[in-house]
């Protein structure tokens, strides 16, 4: 009987996990951006969390200050925002923008005006996935969701029925406008992150801090 009963767990664990797996989005080249048609498949390894990418090859030593654009909302046809409303989007837009400030002050000198030594960085909010009320915080623990969600976090997936925020990074050289480095990106918490389930924008924001810190080590790479 126990038998039975853990191999029917494994088989709806397993329903659960391929079904987040078919409800999630992936971030494209947006048609509206800047860098779109510069991007280009990434084929990496971390090409699930950053599908499209652009770089030239870049000593980010050099570099000592930057100017933060205000981030904006991403408004073409083929964004992927779900369900949230306008305020919802300049509420996660105005967090990223303070996030990244936040995460890139550690490292160089933030300024407005352009100069020499000094990177320009433009973040646009493509789209963004609300938490599941109730659903995202009890699949945390329940026998179903709980152990997708163990799969899900040692895979380094999506939790079900969380939250994700998607966006676009191009980074410049702010005295002569050359794009040094373009990608487009999701960011999600992990999967048994309960404190990221409180809230519908909870797991957004956190994916937002999450690729704050993520820009800042690719900055500081030589």
């Amino acid at each position: 009987m126990n038998r039975r009963k853990n191999l029917s767990l494994l088989v709806l664990c397993t329903a659960v996990v391929m079904l987040a797996g078919c409800a999630s989005t992936t971030p494209m080249p947006y048609s509206g951006l800047p860098s779109s048609s510069q991007l280009h498949r990434n084929a990496n390894d971390d090409a699930d969390k950053v599908p499209y990418v652009y770089s030239t090859p870049t000593r980010w030593q050099d570099y000592t200050a930057v100017v933060l654009e205000p981030v904006a909302v991403y408004r073409g046809s083929d964004n992927q925002f779900e369900d949230l409303s306008e305020q919802e989007k300049s509420e996660l837009a105005k967090y990223m923008e303070d996030e990244f400030r936040r995460e890139l002050a550690k490292r160089f000198t933030v300024t407005n005006t352009p100069g020499p030594r000094t990177l320009r960085v433009a973040l646009t909010l493509t789209g963004a996935k609300t938490n599941t009320a109730v659903v995202s915080t009890v699949t945390r623990f329940d026998l179903l969701g709980g152990p997708a969600n163990v799969v899900q976090s040692i895979r380094g997936k999506e939790g079900v029925f969380i939250g994700s925020v998607s966006y676009a990074a191009e980074i410049r050289d702010a005295g002569d406008d050359r794009l040094l480095k373009a990608y487009v990106t999701k960011q999600y918490p992990n999967a048994l992150n309960v404190g990221a389930t409180f809230g519908r924008l909870a797991a957004a924001k956190t994916g937002v801090e999450k690729g704050a810190e993520d820009m800042l080590k690719q900055l500081q790479s030589p």
